[in-house]
């Protein structure tokens, strides 16, 4: 009964959006406290540079000790092609211990390159690194500190205000002695100071005095010191506020290892801006925190109905951050998959980095501060020098990999809902489409499409002919998707649950015994997915023969994978869990929702024999998940400001490497009204991943249900949607070739545009497509930035010609929002929109080709496969450039097609930005007939084929 009263009461709160005393604040964090309140200066650290050891040509290594307590360090120096450069801190190889470190993040095979000592002495050691040996990394002695420098050009500097810090790892049997020392070292430091802590009531006592909370107070829950107030224990690098034990609304966390947190400041030198760490319902340009608010968190949890415009931690977590200016563009991973909080600091007298157009008037003060600490792992830090965007993403898909080209399908339109109720249903939306001529691809079931809560299976009455059902999907090229959750109803009539718990796969509580949590089921555990033998387990359970009534047209949603547990702290797992080979939960917790999302994509792969490609969707995330799939930003709602900060959410998750991102179409909660449903759906319709999806709460959204105007625009938004497919495939294989997002802020093609560095309110679509979403409620204008001062942009609708470099006010009506195409550009397109995308296969293209600023030049790409399989990586394929050039335009194979076969020709060719009309077009000897209007000349039915090559020439 007490189990149904918590669902009860997890449910309730939704009614009224998050409820913050819920999760933790950085004050209710033991270990956070400790390293917020760490002062410049005091890391203890220093490093013997005149004892630098050059391994082998890939590897160095020095040490470090903490001078205060003599407790040694290594460091290890590798570097990457790329380039990129990664250090390592890790307690010496004497520790008993061997932390964490997050190898299933990165790819299966980096590729190392030479990093190379070029001076050493007692004050500072210097090496480099580079093709050419271009860039270097310069460590100091004491204080301990790094400094990297892109070409000759310094960009970050690592500890440069010595807050490292590293708490070492105590044997058990000094813990006693340990803590009594410290204890009493810090009892004699405070012994003339007020002393200041907190009863059970959240109330500061002062002298025995209880004194009511002030606004700015930590909270209830462990509080025990204002943010910036340094601990009398911290002078001797020893805090150990919270360090064995705490507890967080009756969650009592034992800490078996003791502190173990590592921290470490770096400096982006020379920048205003930085951008990353996903996932926040926040600005892209990631703004001051200290002072203001808590750290940006990075814990994945399950948080309904978040709010926006806060540092609160979401449902993924990627530690890496990006630095931009004028020049240069750098990055940083910080791999740790515990809980880590980021500090951002603004030395610039507080000016924010999300202020539009900013530029400093004193470039060599421009600076970002962020301090990085984590409740465990050691210090695993990539740097990447750029030095331009295009590079940086070259430099972080090295080290963690790319979205796989994505099938075709799972780029078009998904239906869903939580849930269609049967069969029948399933039926009659799908007729729906077809009935209203509207395309759409996937149709989706949650969680009631199973018996009981158990994955893998279908409820016997409501799903009872499953296969059939998919079938009869699939014969019209459509494909469904099922939900499956990590949680495992406790049952041992269960096929799931008996063999999992036979073969010991779940993850254990600190006893020993199988986790129990709270979940959908009821009574859930957990199959820990750290283990190779249960990632195989979860694979093969995808096979036919095992998932009874599955296809191989049947994909998969990972959900509740942050872990949720709607009875555990933070509705998460507690941290004192065990995992396969002696980890803690706490020291993997960020990555359990990409090992979730690993075995799943390995269970599609196994189920065709690695001949079809897998569509995964998944809520929680760390680094390298972009490797095996899609991404959704969770439970918004259908309100304004979600709609309005799914821009800055997406940018920030594309610039981080995941790529293949969406948000939930018109909020996930709540109703909205007609005028939200057709602003999410413009906006929507130009972002990677496109779902329709909503609470069982809310009225059903099937597009034909709205008002007449409603339908009308979403309809045609589907199916501009649809003739854009072209553009999104081809984005995504340059994404998995080159590692360039589909979706870019302004200034990724236009980096020394400062106007657009702070801006989030429209977004780039490859390079080809501006895109300003409405994104205010009742607006009649918008306001528009074209980026790039050289360069023209095209509305789309009307062909009318912008300058860039400019803000301009647009007005806009309900039936459209504004979307360009920049000059310099070809776009290809499909005019024929069909029921679904797999019947557009052999339609025929129409190029736009935009000219650029002197209508003299433009080009553009396009890609084609079978829309399925892997073939396209035995180059089964057509990679193909199209190019304008003074007056001619000629199209080329770059690759293929090998055996890749298309009927697929040329059925219009559009012109804009000519300076003046052609008297003739001509293919060869042969005329081609030709309108023209004010804006651009149309060519007719030219008949090129798509799998060879051809030109045109244009006679003035």
């Amino acid at each position: 009964m007490w189990r149904l009263c918590i669902i009860l009461g997890f449910f309730t709160l939704t009614t009224w959006g998050v409820d913050r005393s819920n999760f933790k604040t950085c004050e209710q964090s033991a270990f956070c406290r400790r390293n917020r309140r760490m002062q410049p200066g005091k890391s203890p650290f220093a490093a013997s540079t005149s004892k630098a050891v050059q391994i082998d040509s890939e590897n160095i290594a020095l040490d470090l000790v903490n001078t205060l307590n003599q407790k040694e360090f290594t460091l290890y120096l590798k570097a990457y092609e790329g380039p990129s450069i990664r250090v390592m801190i890790d307690e010496s190889d004497r520790s008993p211990f061997k932390r964490y470190v997050a190898l299933p993040a990165l790819q299966d095979r980096i590729t190392q390159a030479p990093v190379t000592i070029t001076s050493q002495g007692e004050e500072k050691m210097e090496a480099s690194f580079g093709k050419n040996k271009e860039h270097r990394l310069v460590i100091f002695s004491d204080p301990f500190k790094i400094e990297v420098y892109s070409g000759e050009t310094l960009v970050i500097t690592a500890n440069g205000r010595g807050l490292m810090k590293f708490e070492h790892y105590r044997e058990r049997e000094q813990k006693k002695a340990d803590v009594e020392a410290e204890v009493h070292q810090e009892q004699t430091q405070e012994e003339d100071a007020t002393k200041v802590s907190y009863n059970e009531r959240g109330e500061k006592i002062v002298d025995g005095e209880a004194k009511k909370v002030e606004d700015g107070d930590p909270p209830e829950d462990g509080a025990k010191a204002a943010v910036d107030e340094p601990s009398a224990a911290e002078t001797d690098g020893e805090d150990l506020d919270g360090a064995w034990e705490e507890t967080f609304r009756a969650h009592t966390d034992s800490k078996e290892r003791g502190p173990m947190s590592v921290g470490m400041d770096f400096t982006f030198e020379g920048f205003d801006f930085i951008y990353g760490l996903p996932e926040h319902a926040d600005k892209f340009a990631l703004s001051p925190t200290k002072g203001k608010t808590d750290p940006y968190r990075l814990y994945n949890l399950d948080v309904f109905e978040y709010e926006t415009y806060n540092p609160m931690a979401l449902y993924g977590a990627v530690p890496y951050m990006m630095a931009h200016n004028e020049k240069h563009t750098v990055a940083m991973l910080y791999l740790n998959p515990s809980e880590t909080w980021v500090d951002i600091e603004s030395p610039n007298g507080g000016m924010l980095s999300s202020m539009v157009g900013f530029v400093s008037n004193q470039k060599q003060e421009s600076k970002r501060e962020t301090h990085w600490f984590s409740e465990t792992g050691i210090l695993d830090i990539f740097f990447m020098v750029g030095p331009t965007p295009q590079d940086v993403a070259k430099q972080y898909s090295g080290i963690t990999g790319v979205t796989p080209l994505p099938p075709l399908f799972s780029l078009a339109y998904h239906q869903s809902r939580w849930n269609y109720n049967d069969q029948d249903d399933v039926r009659d939306v799908d007729a729906g489409f077809d009935r209203h001529d509207i395309p759409y691809d996937v149709i989706w079931l949650d969680i009631e499409h199973t018996q009981g809560k158990r994955y893998f299976t279908w409820d016997p009455v409501r799903f009872s002919e499953p296969e059939q059902m998919i079938t009869n999907l699939t014969a019209k090229g459509r494909r469904m998707v099922t939900i499956i959750d990590p949680h495992i109803k406790r049952d041992m009539n269960y096929f799931i649950h008996s063999e999992a718990s036979a073969n010991g796969f779940y993850i254990k509580d600190k006893s020993g015994v199988d986790y129990d949590g709270w979940c959908w089921p009821g009574s859930s555990s957990y199959l820990d997915f750290f283990n190779p033998a249960v990632r195989d387990f979860w694979a093969d359970k995808f096979a036919l023969d095992q998932y009874k009534g599955s296809t191989e047209q049947l994909f998969t949603w990972n959900d509740m994978n942050e872990p949720s547990v709607f009875n555990g702290p933070e509705v998460t797992m507690q941290k004192d869990c065990k995992h396969f080979g002696n980890l803690e939960h706490r020291d993997v917790h960020n990555m359990y929702g990409l090992m979730l999302h690993m075995a799943t994509y390995e269970g599609h792969l196994r189920r065709s024999n690695k001949k079809l490609r897998p569509f995964v969707l998944t809520r929680s995330f760390f680094a390298g998940s972009q490797r095996y799939g899609a991404v959704w930003t969770g439970d918004n709602m259908a309100k304004w400001d979600h709609l309005r900060i799914t821009i800055p959410m997406l940018l920030s998750l594309s610039v981080s490497g995941i790529t293949f991102v969406g948000a939930d179409v018109s909020g996930f909660f709540g109703n909205p009204d007609h005028e939200m449903t057709t602003r999410w759906y413009q906006m929507a319709t130009w972002q990677p991943f496109f779902r329709g999806h909503a609470h069982h709460d809310t009225k059903r959204r099937e597009p034909w249900l709205f008002d007449e105007t409603t339908n009308s625009i979403v309809k045609d938004q589907l199916r501009m949607r649809y003739s854009m497919l072209p553009l999104w495939y081809t984005l995504f294989y340059e994404n998995e070739q080159q590692a360039q997002p589909p979706m870019r802020p302004l200034w990724w093609n236009f980096p020394e545009d400062t106007e657009a560095f702070g801006l989030d309110d429209s977004h780039l679509v490859g390079d080809t497509l501006l895109v300003r979403p409405v994104l205010e409620q009742g607006a009649t204008s918008v306001n528009i930035y074209f980026p790039g001062k050289d360069t023209v942009w095209y509305d789309i609708s009307t062909r009318q010609k912008f300058l860039g470099g400019k803000t301009l006010v647009q007005p806009v009506t309900i039936h459209s929002i504004p979307v360009f195409q920049r000059g310099g550009s070809i776009l290809f397109t499909k005019e024929r929109v069909r029921r679904c995308s797999a019947l557009q296969a052999r339609d025929p293209y129409t190029l736009t080709v935009a000219l650029d600023k002197a209508g003299t030049f433009a080009n553009g790409t396009v890609y084609m496969d079978d829309e399925v399989s892997f073939d396209y990586r035995k180059r089964d394929l057509i990679y193909a450039l199209a190019e304008y050039r003074q007056g001619v335009l000629s199209y080329q194979l770059l690759v293929g097609p090998g055996k890749f076969e298309t009927p697929a020709w040329v059925e219009r060719i559009n012109i804009v930005g000519l300076t003046e009309l052609p008297t003739k077009i001509t293919d060869g000897e042969k005329l081609l007939e030709f309108s023209h209007s004010e804006h651009t000349v149309t060519i007719r039915k030219p008949a090129f084929h798509m799998d060879s090559q051809w030109s045109l020439k244009l006679h003035f």
